[in-house]
């Protein structure tokens, strides 16, 4: 077990949070980094515990076009403003890893100027790909080289070179050595070498232990990347489109394929994927824009903190702000931000306090960190799952409707569990629990004894005093004992009716409608065909 297992990460893109100039004019030092402290409490405070900040380095813009990968961006500050940040999250018990943009530098970079002024000459002709003196490019070189995404601007390294390898590995052991940073996101591991990887994973191990290495990778077979041999971890784009369209087309289907395709490629639990989860980043839009219904936004949050993996947290969106993506820039979508705005969010902003709960609940229940997943309810409108870790079971159920859903699921044993985010109890019986999630919302039930461990004794789950008000139950209580045969099955040939009228019904959804027993369920099965 490592500390990333157990991470919540708050990211943050510097330049646009601290105001920096578009353009860096290289005219001196702002030392704008200090501007951070304030937040450092404030991630504390909604449950996060490590930090990915980045791009940091001197660029040209963007900060993805690097110029000096050993200086701090001349418009955030000095190289002690870094090394003085990252001492302050660590005193709060805060890990910090950095943007690692390995994959291309900008043209101000020392070994491309040499190039453009010694041409054939220069030393470092062979540190970058396909140098090609008999080419031109949009800037008049006079030759060309490979690039980053069709950008001139952003020119790619040759990571087979070993000059180029042991700069890079040299500028990590800098990196850990002077600011005591706690790993890296590698920008376009996409795209990156798989034996510069390989090695890069030696370097890790060497610098410092439990040193994290997560890709940005945006689709694929995660396990090429996240193995014992390259990365810990990627970003798990596949499950953030799944999250938010999930929630637009109202087809739980889609979020729980993907969790299908993800244990199918690593498993989950202990030994399993890690995957960086998100539902935002600096590179798309925010999820408050891109959900239909701003509803939504309580159960995309459960499920990014309960769903296997890492989950994190783009400034500000915690704020439930807004950012469109635009054509030509990404400006909105990494906005200005003070934090003195933003003061009594945790006691006034729903969004805010739902973050915080849930960063509490992660923290104070091992299962949502190292559980086994197993799905145990779906429609498309209601969708509930286990996470299991030594001997307990956490329940997550979440519902995308605007009506009010019952769920009876497997508990297993006896006693009672309690809602992390209302405080209500219910009991076990008969090996299961029934409960009624209210329209777009949803709940993680922890067994009770969880109260008995020392980290739950020191968090207050509950986000409000008072519990919910209770659900109607629209049919008897004796439904939720156990049911007649043929009743359960009549209601799955009357799901299975309606559905063969609406289209094909694939041998994978009849299996979902015939492993469905719950009375409840069915029945809100049936209503969500006539709504």
């Amino acid at each position: 077990m490592a500390w990333y297992d157990e991470a919540c990460f708050y990211h943050i893109y510097p330049l646009g949070l601290l105001g920096a100039p578009a353009q860096n004019e290289y005219n001196g030092v702002t030392h704008r980094l200090k501007n951070l402290d304030p937040w450092i409490g404030h991630i504390k405070d909604i449950g996060c515990n490590a930090i990915y900040i980045g791009p940091l380095f001197e660029s040209v813009g963007h900060g993805y076009e690097t110029t000096d990968y050993r200086k701090l961006d001349s418009r955030l500050g000095d190289n002690k403003d870094l090394k003085r940040f990252v001492k302050k999250c660590h005193d709060e018990g805060i890990r910090v890893i950095l943007d690692g943009v390995f994959n291309h530098t900008g043209r101000d970079f020392f070994a491309f100027k040499d190039i453009k002024e010694n041409r054939e000459n220069s030393r470092y002709k062979d540190w970058y790909c396909n140098v090609n003196f008999w080419g031109n490019n949009e800037y008049n070189d006079g030759f060309s080289y490979d690039n980053w995404g069709g950008y001139n601007l952003l020119v790619k390294l040759n990571q087979r070179n070993p000059e180029v390898q042991q700069y890079i590995f040299d500028t990590i052991r800098f990196w850990v050595k002077e600011f005591d940073i706690d790993g890296l996101r590698l920008d376009a591991a996409d795209v990156l070498d798989f034996d510069f990887m390989k090695a890069l994973r030696g370097v890790a191990n060497e610098v410092k232990p439990d040193f994290w290495l997560m890709g940005e990778v945006i689709h694929g077979d995660y396990s090429r990347w996240v193995n014992e041999g390259t990365l810990h971890s990627v970003t798990n784009y596949v499950m953030h489109k799944a999250l938010y369209s999930g929630h637009n087309d109202h087809n739980y289907f889609e979020i729980a394929h993907t969790q299908r395709r993800l244990e199918g490629m690593s498993g989950s639990g202990q030994n399993g994927f890690k995957l960086y989860n998100f539902v935002d980043n600096h590179d798309v839009e925010r999820i408050y824009t891109k959900l239909n219904n701003k509803a939504h936004f309580t159960p995309v949050h459960i499920l990014l903190y309960t769903l296997p993996g890492i989950p994190s947290i783009y400034y500000g969106s915690e704020f439930g702000i807004e950012g469109r993506k635009e054509k030509f820039s990404d400006a909105s979508l990494r906005p200005s931000l003070n934090i003195e705005d933003y003061k009594d969010a945790l006691k006034n902003n729903p969004q805010t306090k739902l973050i915080a709960v849930l960063g509490k609940i992660r923290k104070a229940v091992p299962s949502l960190s190292y559980g086994d997943y197993k799905e145990l309810h779906l429609t498309n409108r209601q969708f509930a799952f286990s996470r299991s870790f030594n001997g307990k079971q956490v329940l997550v159920a979440v519902n995308n409707d605007d009506c009010e859903a019952w769920f009876t699921l497997p508990a297993g044993g006896s006693g009672e569990y309690f809602g992390g985010l209302s405080g209500e109890k219910v009991p076990v019986n008969n090996g299961n629990i029934s409960f009624c999630i209210k329209p777009n919302s949803g709940e993680i039930w922890i067994p009770a004894d969880e109260k008995d461990n020392e980290n739950m004794q020191e968090t207050e789950l509950v986000s409000d005093n008072q519990p919910q008000e209770e659900c109607i139950n629209e049919t008897t209580n004796s439904e939720h004992g156990s049911y007649e045969d043929g009743v359960i099955a009549g209601l799955q040939e009357a799901i299975l009716a309606i559905m063969e009228k609406n289209g094909n019904v694939t041998d994978q959804m009849r299996r979902d409608v015939y492993n469905n027993v719950y009375h409840d369920s069915l029945i809100n099965w049936i209503k969500s065909f006539i709504r």
